[in-house]
């Protein structure tokens, strides 16, 4: 799966070295951009912004990167990183690495999905910029070779299997409804924060709801 999910998502890359290339800027600024920034999404909305899209798109490019603040705290969560890991771990956390993480069964297959998947989508994700910068318009449109459909549908792989449990799938339906409204009205990036928060805010209130369950179980079984 984590394999899987790096080749698909990095071969994306190369859109963005091409993207990048035309926007004006060098190969080696190009390769600096996926080594350091190193969040697709943004890195796609900077490259707006050098284009001629100014203000809006950077402010669109900080907000499509703050997902990956929430991403970290549920990695912290999960692994409890020595601060010496925490730099590296904190880089490598993505949409892809998170989310096949979550999908392991037990902590040593999350820990290993979590390190196989960032160090892979990052690897490919800079090889691919770096062909797609050298190549740029002899690639043609990447949309033509499927590739902007790749990472998505790797997501939704993973995301499927998952969407077993009633609320899951209350929470998927609901997230979704309130992305694709958002989409049309509001800046690249709000709208995948208000899914989070509606996510986030499901899970919650599904928790408390589990918690109080639990303790009214606890409650009659003492009397």
């Amino acid at each position: 799966m984590a394999l899987s999910v790096s080749v698909a998502t990095g071969a994306y890359g190369v859109s963005f070295g091409a993207l990048a290339v035309a926007a004006g800027l060098d190969v080696w600024q190009a390769m600096v951009l996926s080594l350091l920034m190193y969040t697709g999404g943004s890195q796609f909305a900077f490259v707006g912004a050098l284009a001629g899209g100014g203000l809006p798109a950077t402010g669109a490019a900080m907000l499509v990167g703050l997902r990956n603040a929430v991403y970290v705290m549920q990695v912290n969560s999960w692994f409890h990183p020595l601060w010496a890991q925490r730099i590296l771990m904190a880089h490598f956390t993505t949409d892809e690495s998170t989310a096949v993480a979550a999908a392991q069964p037990d902590q040593r297959l999350r820990r290993l999905g979590f390190w196989v998947t960032g160090a892979g989508v990052f690897a490919l994700w800079n090889a691919m910029t770096l062909v797609g910068a050298l190549l740029g318009n002899l690639l043609g449109d990447p949309k033509a070779w499927g590739l902007d459909g790749a990472a998505l549908a790797a997501f939704c792989g993973l995301l499927w299997p998952r969407l077993v449990a009633r609320d899951a799938v209350a929470t998927a339906i609901a997230a979704a409804a309130v992305t694709v409204v958002l989409v049309p009205v509001f800046p690249a990036g709000l709208p995948i924060l208000a899914a989070v928060v509606v996510g986030g805010g499901a899970t919650l209130l599904q928790r408390r709801r589990t918690a109080r369950r639990d303790q009214s179980s606890r409650d009659e079984g003492a009397r």
